[in-house]
């Protein structure tokens, strides 16, 4: 049965390697969108690629899964490096097996497909500059627009748009990767997964314990760490966007306390997993977004404008706006008991917000805004995606959080889902036909694409 999971191939040589299957084509959907530099726009013409997670793998020049429900095929793959010798993957029906579609400027990801092999869930993919390429940006001094249609993506999921400073070529020629960016491979992010099956060349075997929750997934012992920046992290009911900072460049394969995953601490490692997120609801204004919300109905597709002010690698602030029904709307403004009126992501704003809620300010600890405009200088790639959360069903992003802490408490209210939603065997199996719109991209000089 088809996995979805992510997995690295392998050329039949001495070398561990990663290489393409021959079973399924691979033929990258195209998508346009637009770059605002210099005081007009033009329309380019990319494409998206699926995430090597989400792809079959197996035994070269054979049918025999290399990874099957949640475990590993122990034959093929005893250990890391052998598996990678033993293993391909394979090209994408991206419409038929993993409900990405995309028309013109505008990309659709299906949280729910349904195919002849089984069920797939969500899909992550990347803005490619060329078929062996990521697009990359630098936003530094920048802004990037893109119109969302979050009506049909209810609580428990997340449609994500964000930027990860992954390589651009996918991790080409490391450890013999002969797959690269052109099947999607290299992905990293500041919550360090350990879901992903292949880092670096190298299968994430040693220590493999399969999900209690998603029949596809488990985790390894390592994870792939990077610098993030969310733009766009939300629901129709709730909101969020957050840079998160590491004190590593690039993709980084770690361990142990490291990841910041040692007897469940989430502090102390190379990346801020928390971030310093700028949520609309859980910073005071509990009626600026959602379905009918004051400023931002979520029953409407809307714009939503990301600003990057600084120069060079200094990036200073991050603001946003959003555009619908013709009117420009401004950020929500911080309404929390001791803490000023801001609009936009500082270093004092995140300094001043976590103070408030009682949360460590690792994002400072780890390098503030100075940090992450060093990172965005290097390049970020863009990730689109649509998933649901088997460990803490998104109610971080649209509900009250820690559940058994008081909801009254600053910060704790997130949204209005109730806490017992966004469990994902629920949401699949009573609203399959959720979905993520994505279009208009835009890049650009401050105030050029909107």
């Amino acid at each position: 049965m088809y996995q979805r999971v992510a997995l690295f191939s392998a050329l039949a040589a001495l070398a561990r390697a990663q290489q393409a299957g021959d079973q399924q084509d691979e033929t990258h959907p195209s998508l346009t969108w637009q770059d605002c530099s210099g005081g007009s726009c033009s329309d380019v013409s990319g494409t998206v690629v699926l995430d090597s997670n989400w792809r079959w793998t197996h035994i070269i020049d054979g049918y025999e899964n290399c990874y099957e429900g949640n475990e590993w095929n122990t034959t093929a793959c005893p250990d890391g490096a052998t598996c990678a010798e033993n293993c391909a993957i394979e090209g994408a029906d991206y419409s038929g097996t993993y409900g990405v579609t995309t028309s013109g400027g505008e990309l659709t990801i299906n949280l729910v497909t349904e195919h002849e092999y089984g069920t797939n869930i969500g899909a992550r993919v990347y803005l490619m500059e060329d078929d062996s390429n990521y697009q990359m940006f630098n936003l530094i001094g920048k802004e990037f627009t893109f119109d969302v249609d979050v009506s049909n993506v209810p609580c428990g999921v997340n449609g994500a748009l964000y930027f990860v400073e992954m390589p651009q070529d996918g991790g080409m020629g490391v450890n013999g990767n002969n797959a690269g960016a052109a099947y999607g491979t290299g992905y990293c992010d500041a919550q360090c997964p350990h879901d992903i099956k292949f880092i670096d060349g190298e299968a994430n075997v040693e220590g493999w314990e399969p999900s209690e929750g998603d029949e596809n997934a488990g985790t390894g012992q390592y994870g792939t760490c990077c610098q993030e920046m969310d733009i766009w992290e939300a629901n129709s009911m709730g909101a969020a966007y957050t840079p998160h900072t590491c004190t590593t460049e690039g993709l980084y394969r770690c361990e142990g306390a490291e990841c910041s995953d040692v007897d469940g601490d989430r502090y102390g490692g190379v990346c801020d997993k928390d971030g310093c997120d700028y949520s609309h609801y859980r910073l005071g204004d509990r009626e600026y977004y959602g379905p009918g919300g004051t400023s931002v109905d979520t029953n409407e597709p809307f714009t939503v404008v990301t600003q990057f002010l600084g120069s060079g690698s200094d990036l200073t602030e991050i603001r946003r706006k959003y555009v619908q029904g013709g009117q420009v709307i401004e950020n929500s403004v911080v309404n929390v008991e001791g803490v000023e009126a801001y609009d936009s992501i500082t270093d004092q704003f995140c300094e001043d917000y976590k103070e408030a809620f009682g949360d460590p300010n690792e994002f400072a600890e780890l390098g503030g805004l100075s940090g992450m405009g060093a990172s965005l200088a290097r390049g970020h790639v863009l990730v689109m995606s649509i998933w649901v959360d088997f460990y803490a069903h998104m109610l971080w992003l649209d509900s009250s959080y820690p559940t058994d802490a008081d909801p009254e408490q600053p910060g704790i209210a997130r949204g209005d889902c109730p806490t017992d939603s966004g469990v994902p065997e629920d949401v699949i199996a009573n609203q399959p036909d959720s979905n993520v719109k994505f279009s208009n991209i835009k890049f650009g000089d401050i105030d050029s694409t909107y």
